[in-house]
């Protein structure tokens, strides 16, 4: 007989089954309320719908029987039954505590977006304006980093029989031969390979890289000239297809005295880098692209 208590001591302990719903009987406090002759009651009345005499066909009724009469020893047992009580009152305690938790942080996640849409709503339309201003500035500073890092390391593994066919750059990358390229997306898209072939018209081009998404409505990437003339000239020519030409501006403005072939390099021509730089610059860029498209409506008109 101890031997069997044990046996059912460590059912309950080491196991999560609820001996209470196993035979048909409520659990939960309303359960631990339940004498021991409507759980011997419970019993007789499961016996005979699930004994294995009755369902030949069901290849798991053995050991549904086991379970059982394993649930009713545990039951009709105080101690085990006992400890099947604190057991399973401790696992509702948790589920009420996890509820309560899960709806404590959902509350507290609402609160918080509460509050930032609050402080967007208050804020100065002219410090708005500055913020976009500055993450716009950081992002370029970062995407130009990465670029510097990325150039660094080609440079720092050249291929056999180039090591010396063109200058080594390393992060002093000359942003005057660096170009930015924008385009409409709605209209049609440019690859790294469609680019490189366009811009190879103005000389040789070192590197293209796509930046993410500016917009939904733009694009853009970073052309590397191998020279500033290469890179002076592109910016004086219509680039890309007709319906969805380029706007194409220098990274960084020339220094003074710097000109080339084809016409002075200074003046009001080429905007400051931090005028291009923020929330004007997509103005800037929708003044560029209208003249292009006028130009193009143009050449198709003649």
């Amino acid at each position: 007989m101890a031997g069997g208590d044990s046996g059912d001591r460590r059912l309950v302990e080491e196991t999560d089954v609820d001996h209470y719903a196993v035979l048909g009987l409520p659990s939960g406090e309303e359960g631990s309320k339940l004498t021991v002759k409507e759980i011997e009651k419970a019993y007789r009345n499961q016996s005979r719908l699930r004994h294995p005499d009755k369902r030949p066909d069901d290849p798991n009724a053995t050991a549904d029987f086991q379970l059982l009469t394993s649930s009713f020893e545990v039951l009709k047992n105080e101690d085990t039954r006992r400890i099947l009580d604190a057991k399973l009152r401790s696992r509702r305690e948790l589920l009420i505590r996890d509820s309560f938790l899960d709806a404590k942080r959902r509350k507290m996640t609402t609160d918080l977006e509460d509050r930032e849409r609050a402080a967007a709503a208050a804020m100065d339309p002219a410090e708005e304006v500055r913020r976009k201003e500055r993450m716009k500035a950081d992002e370029l500073k970062r995407e130009i980093a990465e670029f510097q890092t990325r150039r660094s390391k080609k440079d720092s593994h050249p291929v056999v029989g180039q090591e010396n066919k063109k200058e080594k750059l390393g992060t002093n990358l000359d942003k005057q031969r660096i170009l930015k390229v924008s385009w409409e997306i709605s209209v049609g898209e440019y690859g790294a390979a469609k680019l490189r072939e366009i811009f190879e018209r103005f000389g040789t081009v070192e590197d293209v890289v796509i930046r993410s998404k500016i917009s939904k409505k733009k694009a853009s990437a970073i052309v590397v000239m191998a020279s500033r003339e290469a890179a002076v000239r592109a910016t004086q020519s219509m680039s890309g297809d007709i319906g969805n030409p380029l706007l194409v501006l220098l990274l960084d403005p020339i220094s003074a005295g710097f000109s080339s072939a084809s016409g002075d390099l200074n003046g009001s021509v080429y905007p400051k880098l931090s005028e291009v730089v923020g929330a004007g610059f997509q103005d800037y860029e929708a003044s560029i692209m209208k003249k292009l498209q006028k130009a193009n409506e143009k050449k198709k008109d003649l």
